[in-house]
């Protein structure tokens, strides 16, 4: 029986252009099942332009992108999970309710909210509404995103922005936890990961 290979996200020559201004062209990276990508650059230089590119919030002006040994019949921003600026939460709902929302709507459910929560370290706070977390809370929020649907690649955008050095240290975690099995990051960072990426991509360079 033959064995279905590990996944790897491929992107050639890609190009993104914004209200009538190239961004970036020519980009190419390739990202293995357990890989870190850190995507680096000065402010401006097209990091989280591209990393929404890949999650397919913006449209390609040029170039290809895939990835390789994963399901044809499922499409490429199905699998993965985009992680942006924005905490993109709804204030009235509870933080276990926000997460409900997003377990539902991603589909292939993996953990529960509650215990989506406990792994950054605020499962206290599920009955709480969004509106009255802290900044440093209401990010772990978004990030506990990642564990209540599993898809196999994580798009994050400045991942430890706003999140004191404990609670790095369990997103860390989570990170090397998810690259075991067999998923795959791409950080724009300008900081520490927690965690020493397998390659860098420099935009703008």
């Amino acid at each position: 029986m033959s064995q279905t290979p590990p996944l790897r996200l491929v992107g050639a020559n890609l190009a993104c252009e914004r209200g009538g201004r190239i961004v970036f062209s020519g980009l190419s990276f390739e990202v293995s099942a357990g890989e870190v990508l850190a995507v680096t650059g000065r402010n401006g230089a097209g990091k989280s332009s591209l990393l929404r590119l890949i999650a397919g919030l913006v449209p390609r002006t040029a170039g290809t992108l895939a990835l390789d040994g994963s399901d044809p019949e499922i499409p490429l921003a199905e699998q993965m999970h985009y992680a942006g600026h924005a905490d993109a939460l709804k204030g009235a709902l509870t933080a276990g309710e926000n997460l409900g929302f997003w377990r539902t709507f991603y589909g292939a459910p993996w953990h529960e909210a509650e215990d989506a929560l406990d792994m950054l370290g605020i499962g206290h706070l599920y009955d709480l509404p969004a509106a009255y977390l802290s900044a440093g809370q209401k990010r772990r929020l978004t990030l506990a995103r990642l564990f209540v649907s599993r898809r196999p690649v994580w798009l994050l955008d400045e991942p430890t922005s706003a999140l004191d050095v404990a609670t790095q240290a369990l997103l860390a975690a989570q990170m090397r936890a998810h690259l075991d099995t067999g998923g795959m990051i791409l950080a724009a960072t300008h900081g520490d990961l927690g965690l020493a990426p397998d390659k860098i991509l420099e935009i703008g360079a």
